[in-house]
């Protein structure tokens, strides 16, 4: 359990440390919405599953590497839970930056 809170703790002080980046991606990310909300709709959900399980398909790949490790190197559960956590993550957050993208691009 105590892993648990720690990777909660780890991930909420890196959310701190970006927030300065975060928020005009945010920002722009709301205007996007905003003005391509009649065209959003016409994304096919099937295309924003696909482009997510992709780009978590790739961060389970990258992810590791970015802290000087490999998948060899995992060998606890709670390893195994952050990356796949992490990965899923990073392909919602993918998925729903390029949501209105593909929207505007809707004729």
């Amino acid at each position: 359990m105590y892993e648990i809170w720690l990777a909660m703790n780890i991930a909420y002080e890196t959310a701190l440390g970006l927030l300065p980046a975060l928020a005009p991606l945010v920002l722009m990310w709301a205007v996007m919405m905003v003005i391509n909300r009649k065209k959003l709709k016409r994304v096919k959900l099937a295309t924003l599953a696909a482009v997510a399980v992709l780009v978590a398909l790739v961060a389970v790949v990258a992810l590791p590497s970015m802290t000087q490790s490999s998948l060899v190197d995992m060998t606890y559960w709670v390893d195994w839970a952050a990356l796949l956590g992490m990965a899923a993550g990073v392909g919602v957050a993918a998925a729903l930056l390029i949501w209105p993208v593909l929207a505007m691009r809707q004729r």
